[in-house]
């Protein structure tokens, strides 16, 4: 027999489902979706893309909002987990019926999520996935950030034109795709710019004792060491190379580096090193300048580059939605790929035919303990 307590409850329960399952959209908000890593490993960089996108919101709807309506983002909490992404991105797509995506950062994800906006023709902007293949051949998917090949390109005309470099020992994480993806692309085009390569190294992913390897690369006499690997191993690596007299100077590295636990870690062992990046917070261009004054106004701390990187993926994408003919996921496709001279904070940028944002790429140094701004390039 079921208690009039329990039957009430179960009626309770019943009505809140057919409410939630009958929520009507607002006429006066326009849904977008975001997947995000907001717990789990990868917590660091979702959290600060997550910020870059509030304060998009926050200015773009102060403003007046996107055609006359306020923007609702609906986040969604992928727990740096592939399958959780995937699960995600459906449930914004088919539950939630957003009209485009924001997300991810990992490539890996962005990879396995992108097949189902594709698929399901939602438009999706990454702000921070680097793989080539994020986008490749994917017509619904566009990134606002460069490539590991375009970025391992530039770290070889930086190291060769502007370091005067010809002399070069690499040094790679040997299993993971990033580091590897980079070593290819700087390898081809330092052999393009008649550069040598005197030790081409990779470990093992997960090692912690580099001293053997340190040790054949300083004995090949390179004038500069190029490591595309992630901030963690760098730290490792910088320190065991202090102690056989490899300089920090001699060092570059890639967007992977890009941690204030890289200079918590190694900032005196890495004084004088470089690394390409998205952003840095000193950057020349004004719509950075007036990007910092208002993050730094609401977090009380400066933006890293991937809290850059979330802030430009949304303003581009609330800015193709203005332009789109309607705001439907298709004509916000068409107005994406449409995109030129976009003002952002991480550079001025206009979608390619691969839908890949052609914008310069920082090159950023290591002085003091802190990431200044040294040059930039365009990837060509």
């Amino acid at each position: 027999m079921v208690s009039r307590r329990v039957f009430g409850v179960g009626v309770s329960l019943a009505a809140a489902l057919l409410l939630v399952g009958c929520e009507k959209d607002d006429p006066n908000e326009i849904k977008v979706g975001a997947y995000l890593s907001l717990s789990g490993a990868d917590s660091t960089f979702g959290t600060d893309t997550r910020e870059g996108i509030e304060l998009a919101v926050e200015e773009t709807n102060a403003g007046g909002g996107v055609r006359g309506k306020r923007i609702r983002v609906i986040y969604e909490d992928d727990k740096s987990n592939t399958y959780e992404a995937v699960q995600k991105v459906r449930q914004l797509i088919d539950r939630n019926k957003v009209v485009a995506i924001l997300g991810e950062v990992a490539s890996s994800r962005s990879l396995a999520a992108g097949l189902i906006a594709n698929t399901s023709h939602v438009p999706m902007v990454t702000p921070s996935s680097t793989a080539v293949e994020v986008t490749r051949n994917r017509k619904w998917v566009f990134r606002t950030c460069f490539t590991d090949d375009q970025q391992g390109a530039v770290a070889a005309r930086f190291i060769t034109n502007d370091l005067k470099k010809k002399k070069i020992g690499l040094f790679f994480a040997a299993q993971d795709s990033y580091s590897s993806g980079l070593a290819r692309a700087f390898r081809t085009e330092i052999r393009k710019l008649g550069g040598e390569i005197v030790v081409d190294k990779g470990y093992q992913k997960g090692e912690t004792n580099f001293r053997t390897y340190l040790s054949e690369l300083k004995a090949a006499n390179p004038e500069v060491v190029f490591v595309p690997n992630y901030y963690n191993e760098m730290v490792l690596i910088a320190r065991q190379a202090k102690e056989i007299g490899i300089p920090g100077s001699m060092f570059v590295g890639g967007d992977g580096w890009d941690s204030s636990n890289l200079v918590d870690g190694a900032g005196a062992e890495l004084e004088g090193a470089h690394f390409t990046n998205h952003y840095a917070p000193d950057v020349p261009w004004e719509n950075s300048k007036k990007f910092v004054t208002a993050f730094t106004a609401k977090y009380k701390h400066l933006p890293t580059s991937l809290t850059a990187q979330g802030y430009d993926s949304a303003k581009l994408l609330f800015d193709a939605i203005e332009r789109a003919t309607e705001p439907t996921p298709a004509a916000i496709r068409d107005a994406l790929e449409a995109t030129k001279d976009f003002k952002g904070a991480t550079g001025t940028m206009t979608m390619d035919k691969d839908h890949n944002a052609n914008k310069p790429i920082v090159v950023v140094r290591i002085e003091d303990k802190k990431f200044l701004y040294a040059t930039q390039l365009l990837a060509e």
